[in-house]
């Protein structure tokens, strides 16, 4: 069992203003793994006093000094790779071995990639007669998802604390554990106090309380749309800075030269790829209606490989859903896939067969593929984030990026072609972030983040530093 009554404010562990808690559920057994503290207000305002006193000596710390405590961060969450990998996969329901090298290892890259960069940014130059400056915007308010947790809080810490800014972290109250390890590994780096500040609770609570609260400087948020919309609106009271990262319902375009085994395998890979818990998931794959019957048969048959198992288990390729309310979520979407005239190719809402008993109350559910959606469908416009893949077919090239691009989202997108250059033509169209060409791997120092309703701002590599920094000009006067 993980318990924590604390909360980390102003460099200690301290008692939360009451005695309320939030139980922690084991995504692959649905039994409760642990509990954390519910904050209020009077804790955030705690945190926020903390931050606001760290700020003036933070912002004006050396940056070569910053990444030395980034890099002492980095190796400390390095020494508990193997503690956290284990966490997340019981908090979240990534299989083990994914999580160690996802959940765990690209916050540890983050950190360290910051700590270098801190150290070479150019904090200011000379342009004309005046001196420009890149100020931190002040103290941050980072409110983070449970789909990879600690991933989502290192693309928020690691750049404001590179920038010079003072966090108040409110994770997710559904994956928290590794927030607190992280604390740990803060305290244990020597960072001063109040630069970093860690309170857990609900989002309709602490989480408002720190966007509405007059001595945040900048909100960093990701999750929904919907919150992202309500904290929009809590956040323009007193004219914050905000970055959203919401929602995205990507489209993984397959156009008509491609190879089409290899990118359904990727397609499906992609949306499947912690139990479809990815806000970047290729969820709707166009295809050539010429191509229908072969690529539906090419997706079951990928699908089918995705067996649901215990998390824990080496072995495991699909993990459960994070949560109970997430699983009935995915469950009524296939339902009304199946209900709006979709056809079922594999998988559907009841539970996967063949569980374990010790299983049985976790949250699982089967590998999913619909044929034949309607781009307007519930299930080909609406975020999902679950295991279903929807298969939409399209008449031309033209007909494909109209489609691909008729969703609220612009997340991410994916294009597949034996020509790069006709990829990229396509993908220059496309209104999204972050697009893969041919099945292109991850960078972690490129832009992350959407066009429309999948919010604004960009984290990673220098642009995720850039959220977190002011402009400021000195005029400065001739000598001569």
């Amino acid at each position: 069992m993980q318990e924590r009554t604390q909360f980390y404010i102003n460099g200690q562990w301290v008692t939360p203003s009451s005695s309320d808690s939030i139980a922690v559920h084991h995504a692959g057994t649905g039994a409760v793994m642990g509990c954390v503290p519910a904050g209020g207000d009077k804790d955030i305002d705690a945190a926020v006093a903390a931050a606001r006193s760290a700020f003036d000596a933070w912002s004006q710390t050396a940056p070569a000094a910053r990444a030395e405590f980034l890099a002492k961060i980095a190796a400390g969450l390095k020494a508990r790779a193997d503690e956290l990998g284990k966490i997340m996969a019981q908090e979240v329901g990534m299989p083990i071995k994914l999580s160690g090298r996802i959940q765990a290892a690209l916050p540890i890259a983050t950190f360290g990639n910051y700590a270098k960069m801190a150290a070479d940014f150019q904090f200011e130059e000379q342009v004309g007669n005046s001196l420009v400056l890149r100020d931190a915007v002040g103290v941050v308010g980072a409110i983070t998802p449970w789909n990879y947790p600690l991933h989502q809080i290192a693309l928020k810490v690691a750049p404001a604390l590179a920038a010079g800014c003072t966090v108040v972290l409110k994770p997710s109250e559904v994956a928290p554990f590794n927030a607190f390890i992280l604390a740990e590994v803060i305290h244990a780096a020597g960072l001063p106090a109040g630069v970093f500040n860690l309170v857990t609770g609900l989002g309709t609570v602490v989480g408002e309380a720190l966007v509405k609260h007059p001595e945040v400087d900048a909100i960093s948020f990701t999750g929904s749309t919907r919150a992202g919309k309500r904290i929009s609106e809590l956040a323009a009271q007193t004219v914050k800075r905000v970055t959203l990262e919401l929602g995205g319902k990507s489209a993984s375009v397959i156009l008509d030269d491609a190879d089409l085994a290899t990118a359904v395998k990727g397609t499906v890979g992609n949306c499947y790829l912690n139990s479809g818990q990815t806000c970047t998931a290729f969820t709707r794959m166009l295809v050539p209606e010429t191509k229908y019957e072969e690529a539906k048969a090419l997706a079951a048959a990928t699908a089918k490989a995705y067996t649901p198992g215990d998390p824990m288990a080496e072995t495991t390729r699909l993990g459960p859903l994070t949560s109970a309310a997430q699983l009935e979520r995915v469950r009524g979407y296939i339902a009304k896939g199946i209900a709006e005239g979709a056809e079922l190719v594999t998988g559907g809402a009841d539970a996967p067969a063949g569980l374990a008993n010790e299983l049985r109350g976790g949250y699982y559910v089967q590998p999913t593929v619909f044929g034949k959606v309607d781009p307007r469908s519930t299930i080909g416009q609406e975020e999902i984030f679950g295991p279903v893949l929807s298969i939409i077919t399209y008449k031309d090239e033209e007909d494909a990026i109209r489609i691909a691009n008729d969703t609220i989202y612009g997340l991410a997108a994916g294009v597949w072609s034996a020509d790069t250059a006709r990829a990229q033509k396509v993908a220059r169209r496309l209104r999204a972030g972050q697009i893969d060409i041919n099945g292109g791997a991850f960078n972690m120092n490129a832009p992350f983040g959407g066009f429309k309703q999948s919010g604004h701002g960009r984290e990673a590599g220098v642009y995720g530093l850039e959220e977190f920094l002011e402009y400021k000009s000195l005029q400065l006067k001739s000598q001569a």
